[in-house]
């Protein structure tokens, strides 16, 4: 009998935060812990995690943010949606409250992502395999649709698709933690629909997506066996061959 085997992605997120961060994330693709990045293009140390990628040829995608820092888009130079009146962007949490109360203008969105994408461009030469959000705001109502049509546009076709099912339920978080969690899920299905319609293909979280969405997320993945009383089996629980993956450092 074949033995089946799974492949899983590991993705350490927030490259370019700090150099820090960096070493640890280069240190773990060198052991063979993770197998691609998602690199912060306003990020204080952006200019040298692009670096280190090209060095250890690591498979870099881009980690869209639009909840910490500073934007890289028209945004810097005046008013905007998007920004707090430091001229920061609004948080994890009051981003979403913006875009909640219909306070956020859709287009400044398109805007600064297209402008991050364009900066991965000028930081590594090449176009990023995979887009996804930092703190998961790519997969917010209306913020979606934009992201979607903005990955198509630029020939960008993965994206993630943070399904992590039962984490809500972990009774070791905090309640705020759990809320959080829940809320990420809700909005990850919503998502599915605008992510499909523009031709992306999501991967999850380890869980099943319940679209038409298939995972094969580009990178260096590393084959692992899984067994459950004593029988081999695949890991994945997906649809479509989407494949398993791991987040690192990002929530």
């Amino acid at each position: 009998m074949a033995r089946l085997r799974v492949r899983l992605v590991v993705t350490a997120d927030d490259f370019g935060y700090c150099p820090r961060r960096d070493e640890g994330i280069v240190e773990a693709f060198l052991a063979g812990a993770v197998t691609s990045v998602s690199l912060l293009v306003n990020g204080s140390a952006a200019e040298s995690a692009a670096e280190l990628a090209r060095r250890h040829q690591i498979p870099t995608g881009l980690h869209a943010n639009l909840s910490e820092g500073r934007p890289v888009g028209p945004a810097r130079h005046g008013a905007s949606s998007l920004i707090g009146s430091e001229g920061f962007f609004l948080g994890k949490m009051g981003f979403r409250r913006a875009v909640a109360a219909g306070e956020v203008i859709l287009p400044q969105v398109r805007e600064e992502l297209e402008a991050q994408l364009s900066r991965f461009r000028e930081l590594l030469g090449r176009d990023p395999t995979h887009v996804d959000g930092h703190q998961h705001v790519h997969v917010l109502p209306g913020v979606c649709r934009v992201f979607a049509e903005a990955l198509q546009a630029c020939g960008v076709r993965f994206t993630r698709l943070p399904l992590e099912r039962g984490v809500d339920g972990c009774a070791w978080l905090e309640a705020p933690a759990r809320a959080f969690a829940g809320a990420v899920e809700q909005d990850a299905r919503a998502a599915i629909g605008p992510f499909v319609h523009h031709g992306l293909r999501a991967r999850t979280a380890g869980s099943a997506c319940p679209g038409r969405c298939a995972a094969l997320h580009p990178g260096r993945p590393r084959r692992q066996e899984a067994r459950r009383g004593g029988r081999q089996q695949s890991r994945s629980g997906t649809l479509c061959g989407a494949l398993p993956t791991v987040t690192l450092a990002d929530s």
